[in-house]
C-alpha cells in the first residue's frame, strides 16, 4: 500500500474553509507568525463568475506594482492569483489590517485611474505579455473596490 494512502498529508489551511459560506471581499486566510495571509476574494467561489486569465494577470501586474511602491512595500512578501480563479492571496509581514485595507484600496484606484502602458507589459519583462489589458485590469479593479466600499470589513470569513 502506498505511504500516503495509509499516511496522508495534512489538510492545508485555505481548503479547510467552507468556501459554500464565502463571499467576495478581504479576510485573513492565516496568520503564520509575524505573517498575514490574505484572501482578497474579488468572486463568490463556485458561483460560476470566474476572472478569465487576462484580467487575472493584468490586475496581478498592476496591483503588484502598485503595493510594492506603496507605504506597506517593505512588509509585502507576496501577491498574486488563486488558482481558482476567485481572488488573489497577499501576504504582509507585520500586518495592521486597518493600514493593509487602506494601501489597497489606494492602489485599487491607482489602477483604476492609471494611464500609460501596463507595467511589466514587455515581452522581456513577461512571459506571457500578450495575456494583458489594461482596461480588464481597471474594469476588475472598479468592480472590486465598489465591493470594499460598500461592504463591513471584519476580515474574518
Amino acid at each position: 500500500m502506498n505511504t500516503l494512502q495509509t499516511n496522508p498529508p495534512k489538510q492545508i489551511a485555505s481548503f479547510s474553509v467552507d468556501h459554500d459560506f464565502i463571499k467576495e471581499g478581504i479576510y485573513v486566510s492565516r496568520i503564520d507568525g509575524d505573517v498575514t495571509t490574505y484572501d482578497l476574494r474579488t468572486r463568490i467561489p463556485n458561483g460560476g463568475d470566474y476572472l478569465d486569465d487576462v484580467t487575472m494577470h493584468s490586475v496581478e501586474h498592476m496591483l503588484t506594482t502598485f503595493l510594492r511602491s506603496s507605504a506597506i512595500s517593505d512588509s509585502i512578501i507576496y501577491f498574486g492569483p488563486m488558482g481558482c480563479r476567485t481572488g488573489f492571496y497577499l501576504l504582509v509581514r507585520n500586518a495592521d489590517n486597518n493600514v493593509v485595507l487602506s494601501e489597497l484600496k489606494l492602489a485599487l484606484k491607482n489602477t483604476i485611474e492609471y494611464q500609460g502602458e501596463i507595467f511589466g507589459g514587455t515581452r522581456k519583462e513577461c512571459g506571457n505579455y500578450k495575456c494583458l489589458s489594461l482596461e480588464s485590469a481597471k474594469k476588475e479593479c472598479e468592480r472590486y473596490l465598489n465591493i470594499l466600499n460598500n461592504k463591513t470589513i471584519t476580515f474574518k470569513y
